[in-house]
């Protein structure tokens, strides 16, 4: 069954994003708009579009939302993967997706010190260049 969903969701997910699913979005809401005088503009006519774009959304959500996640969760393997395979990078920061918020803060403002001090560096690099 889940490979079932992990299959429509990647398709309905990749066809929802082609210009052919944009066209037939506006198509569909062109046609809807051209029939108001025919339905005099009424309640039913107006709740036709929204009741069908509501449940649309609705189910639409579900399906991207799974592929983003499996994306997401390949794309950190690999990465993991990257970072094992790599000699002179930190293992620490293997599956770092499951830190808590504060333990990324904490690991966000150690990366933008050391940015820092690689600027600082190269910016010294240079004035010494200038002087030679």
């Amino acid at each position: 069954m889940s490979d079932h969903f992990r299959k429509l969701a990647h398709t309905v997910s990749s066809w929802v994003g082609t210009p052919a699913a944009f066209a037939l979005s506006v198509f569909a809401i062109i046609v809807w708009a051209f029939t108001g005088p025919l339905f005099g503009f009424s309640d039913t006519w107006q709740l036709v579009i929204n009741t069908s774009t509501t449940i649309i959304t609705f189910l639409i959500v579900f399906l991207i939302q799974n592929t983003q996640n499996r994306d997401a969760r390949a794309i950190h393997l690999k990465l993991d993967e990257l970072i094992y395979a790599t000699t002179s990078a930190r293992n620490e920061l293997i599956d770092t997706e499951d830190l808590s918020d504060e333990e990324l803060d904490k690991l966000h403002k150690h990366y933008v010190e050391m940015k820092k001090n690689s600027e600082e560096n190269i910016d010294k690099i240079n004035e010494l260049k200038k002087k030679e």
